[in-house]
Parts: C-alpha cells; sequence; structure tokens
C-alpha cells in the first residue's frame, strides 16, 4: 500500500486539566512540536471551574498513544488523560451550516435536515442556517447530501466524547429470612 494510500485512524484523548491561562498553548505546542497532526480540539470547562476538559482527536500514524500520554504528563497541568475507544465511549460533534436554497427546493432542504434530526435556527430570503448534532460521519453525511442545494459556509466544533455509561445489570443478593 502507497504512502499517500494510508487511512488515517484517529485517537480521541479525553485530557483533564488545570484551568490556567496557558494551559491550551502549551497542549496544542507540543503536538506541533512533535509534529503530532491533530484532526479536532475541543476545550470547555467541567463541572468543577479550577479543570477544564480538552477532547484531542489526532491522526494515530503520526505518534503512538503512549508517545502521546507520556509527552502530555510531562506538562505541569495535566491532571489526568483517558484514552476513548470509539467501541466503548459517546462521540458527539456540532455541525452549523448556511445553506443557499431558493424556493422551490427550501422544502426538499427542510426535510433533509429533519432526516438527520436537526434543526433550522435561521432562515432569510435566500437561505437558510442548520444546526446539527451527532457523529461525526453522520455530520460529513448531511454535508455531502447539502451540496447540491448550495452549502455556503460551514461551521463544526470538533468532537467531544465521554465513556459509554455501564450496561450491566446490578447482581442482586439473596438474603435469607433467619426467623
Amino acid at each position: 500500500m502507497a504512502i499517500d494510500q494510508i487511512i488515517p485512524q484517529h485517537v480521541t484523548l479525553s485530557v483533564l486539566v488545570e484551568n490556567k491561562a496557558g494551559v491550551l498553548a502549551r497542549v496544542s505546542g507540543l503536538f506541533a512540536r512533535r509534529g503530532y497532526n491533530i484532526y479536532s480540539l475541543a476545550v470547555a470547562p467541567t463541572d468543577d471551574e479550577a479543570f477544564s476538559r480538552i477532547t484531542i482527536v489526532y491522526d494515530a500514524n503520526s505518534a503512538t498513544v503512549e508517545q502521546v500520554v507520556k509527552q502530555l504528563f510531562k506538562l505541569i497541568n495535566v491532571i489526568r488523560i483517558d484514552e476513548l475507544d470509539p467501541a466503548t465511549s459517546v462521540e458527539r460533534e456540532l455541525l452549523m451550516a448556511t445553506v443557499r436554497v431558493d424556493a422551490d427546493s427550501r422544502s426538499q432542504l427542510i426535510e433533509l435536515v429533519q432526516i438527520f434530526e436537526g434543526k433550522i435556527i435561521d432562515v432569510g430570503q435566500a437561505a437558510v442556517t442548520v444546526m446539527l448534532a451527532g457523529r461525526p460521519n453522520k455530520l460529513d453525511d448531511f454535508a455531502e447530501l447539502a451540496k447540491p442545494y448550495g452549502l455556503n459556509s460551514i461551521q463544526r466544533t470538533g468532537a467531544i466524547a465521554m465513556p459509554q455509561l455501564d450496561r450491566s445489570a446490578p447482581k442482586l443478593r439473596s438474603v435469607a429470612n433467619s426467623a
């Protein structure tokens, strides 16, 4: 297989960091210095304002998980790193797009948005702005199908992810009646 035919494999890391100025710059700088290719990066505070969570999706072909984790832990403000396996995590992304659409095609676009469980969030004379949330590949599919209508501009947040919740039933314990 030729080098240009290598399909990128993405790794998702959830990095808990101290919520301090410059932390994001140090994390992204580490990726830049080492030549690790970031596919998406999302940052937000956690329920505790002292911490933020950085979700990094990067190309595994540019570095192993072990290399990246080792380098990240060298940064003083990094508290915890979790690799989120796609098979055992929930991943979502937000897409907003403005689509130019004429009056004859508007109802078809609205139907497409509904099929993808999106919402129309703004309407103009010649265009509509839509919002969708879902797995990144779902948003890719919507963007591809919206192109013929006149996809004017598109903005995506980048993936965020969390581990799936435990689905196993709690084990019941028998209690013998000692009366």
